[in-house]
């Protein structure tokens, strides 16, 4: 069998390539198993492990990681697949194919090909019900998605504090998950910029504070801003186009966007740039002068 797992989700490829080895070394052994890096591999080395099988096994397992970074490699791909022993599984792992390339026409006409990508905020929250049910917990829906908007969609980062909750309880709730998760940065941030967006300027400095409490320091928070201003500008002047294609070209997750283009409904372009202006020139002035960074910030956040 010749597999190609494709795709951006590192999680669900990597979950995916696991099942697959640990299945196969469970028939045949470790030493059945070899792993080669296709990014700095000679071709030959590449023909060689797909006819040699290692002594007294029955089959063998080839993994090829990231093939498609190796120009010579996938110059040759076809006859590499070709040239696989029968007792040989070959699988090529490739997170960041090109599907405009010859070489991925081949994977897909000559190899089974799965594609493993990335998922949006409400796709997560239904894979979070799910992944705790499966290992025999419960989580509501709307609690599913309060986590993803409280962490994020790194869904590495959403199974490890799943694994914790259950641990604490198998039956997830919100309370369970305020005593036991720290909220991502980057989603306070939104919710400041949120607050101010709604004129409610107290609950904005609140959550300035709460980010320094927890050490957080004055850059690292314009930083965050910026970044969140970024996406919001990308999505104001996005704002008829499908947001899986401005997700695309721009590189900015969905769901992201999706919150952002919540945010510029309510800002004019003339609000958008002074406000970018703004962050900039509290940038500046931090670099070059002694600057309070808190009451800059404090005063920025306050004048939006």
């Amino acid at each position: 069998m010749i597999f190609a797992l494709i795709g951006s989700n590192s999680f669900t490829l990597k979950r995916r390539l696991n099942e697959l080895t640990s299945e196969f070394v469970k028939r045949y052994g470790d030493l059945a198993l070899e792993r080669i890096d296709g990014e700095e591999v000679e071709p030959q080395v590449v023909f060689e492990a797909l006819q040699n099988l290692p002594f007294l096994a029955k089959k063998k397992m080839v993994i090829v990681r990231d093939p498609s970074k190796n120009k010579k490699l996938i110059e040759q791909i076809e006859q590499i697949i070709s040239s696989t022993n029968d007792g040989v599984d070959l699988i090529f792992v490739d997170p960041e194919i090109d599907r405009r390339t010859s070489y991925f026409k081949v994977l897909k006409s000559q190899t089974r090909i799965e594609e493993f990508n990335e998922l949006d905020a409400r796709q997560l929250a239904r894979w979070i019900v799910e992944e705790a049910k499966l290992h025999g917990g419960s989580l509501p829906i709307l609690d599913a998605q309060y986590l993803v908007e409280r962490l994020g969609t790194n869904q590495t980062l959403l199974a490890n504090e799943l694994d914790k909750l259950m641990i604490y309880s198998p039956e997830i709730t919100r309370e369970n998950i305020d005593l036991l998760t720290e909220p991502n940065p980057q989603s306070k941030v939104f919710d400041l910029l949120d607050a101010v967006f709604d004129g409610h300027k107290e609950r904005a400095l609140r959550l300035y504070d709460e980010q320094r409490a927890q050490k957080v320091e004055p850059q690292t928070i314009l930083a965050m801003i910026a970044w969140q201003l970024n996406v919001i500008a990308v999505a104001k002047y996005s704002e008829k186009a499908d947001i899986s294609e401005v997700s695309r070209d721009s590189g900015i997750k969905d769901y992201p966007l999706r919150k952002a283009r919540k945010l510029a409904d309510k800002l004019s372009e003339n609000d958008l740039k002074n406000m970018i202006a703004g962050a900039l020139d509290i940038d500046w002035r931090g670099k070059t002068t002694a600057l309070d960074m808190d009451e800059a910030l404090k005063t920025y956040i306050v004048s939006l």
